[in-house]
């Protein structure tokens, strides 16, 4: 099975998601939400992603999570997940309440693919104030892939993961996952990196870049959004429509990529330190914004 056949079968069986002119979409991806221990590269930005999340929704933002949101590789027990961000969950539980809130699995958070999986982690949780399970994200919305469709002309935004084109990370996803665990884990604590994540090694991001970019090219320049190599991207108005919203682990940073007024843009979150000495969250723009029109086809 090739990446073109696992790519080409995702755009067919895409959730259809219509928009227009008034609609608002942030998409962010590859959180990697751990336990909050030393292998968890999401704790040092949990806040700030938390402050994105209020911005958005108090914005009237629908959010769309590209893959990778919950770390289930590294992480046997969602519980732990839950405890170290139960704060995030209780905003994305904002948005599912009023169904401005989509998932795509990626190869870290595969398991989603099994609906029991998604009742087990996510329908509730376990309230230890008043030793009740509570309500959480009961009929959450997983998918492969998501096709955005502008109501008005047809045309549209195909969002995925992106490790469709990554056959190790897609084909053998539970060998990987298994690796993780009991190999790469413990050395990331070390400071030794993945050679066989794209995010960690450049000849394989390149070549994941590649295949997605040349499905694209062999689609009628059909305009694409993805995650999984952690590297943002926003192209010019006269190259190939291939729109990466980077990853929320970043450093000192996250990247997303935002929908508004029928212009796209790559933002990122990230703290600054003001003359008085305090620090803020603040969101900048990166590239754009420019119009939808350009890049689809």
């Amino acid at each position: 099975m090739s990446s073109n056949f696992r790519i080409s079968r995702a755009f067919k069986n895409a959730k259809r998601i219509c928009f227009n002119a008034d609609s608002k979409f942030v998409f962010f991806s590859d959180s990697h939400r751990g336990n909050n221990g030393f292998a968890d590269d999401f704790a040092r930005n949990r806040n700030m992603f938390k402050h994105a999340l209020e911005h958005y929704y108090n914005n009237d933002f629908t959010y769309i999570e590209l893959g990778d949101g919950d770390e289930l590789w590294e992480n046997r027990r969602f519980e732990r997940i839950f405890r170290a961000n139960k704060h995030i969950y209780m905003w994305l539980k904002k948005f599912h309440e009023q169904n401005r809130l989509h998932f795509i699995w990626g190869n870290h958070d595969m398991k989603y693919k099994n609906p029991a999986t998604i009742r087990k982690n996510l329908h509730y949780y376990y309230d230890s104030v008043s030793d009740t399970k509570k309500e959480l994200l009961i009929g959450a919305s997983f998918s492969e892939a998501i096709f955005l469709e502008d109501e008005n002309t047809g045309k549209g935004i195909f969002l995925l993961h992106g490790h469709q084109a990554d056959w190790f990370n897609y084909v053998f996803w539970r060998l990987s996952s298994f690796l993780v665990k009991v190999l790469w884990k413990p050395l990331q604590i070390l400071g030794f990196s993945d050679p066989t994540s794209p995010a960690q090694n450049f000849k394989e991001r390149i070549k994941v870049e590649y295949k997605l970019e040349k499905w694209i090219q062999e689609n009628n320049n059909q305009m694409m959004i993805t995650g999984h190599t952690h590297r943002p991207r926003f192209p010019d108005k006269n190259e190939i429509p291939f729109f990466n919203d980077g990853s929320c682990v970043h450093p000192r940073s996250i990247t997303g990529i935002e929908i508004e007024n029928n212009e796209i843009c790559l933002i990122k979150w990230h703290i600054i330190t003001k003359e008085n000495g305090t620090m803020q969250i603040i969101r900048t723009v990166l590239e754009g914004p420019e119009s939808l029109t350009h890049y689809m086809q």
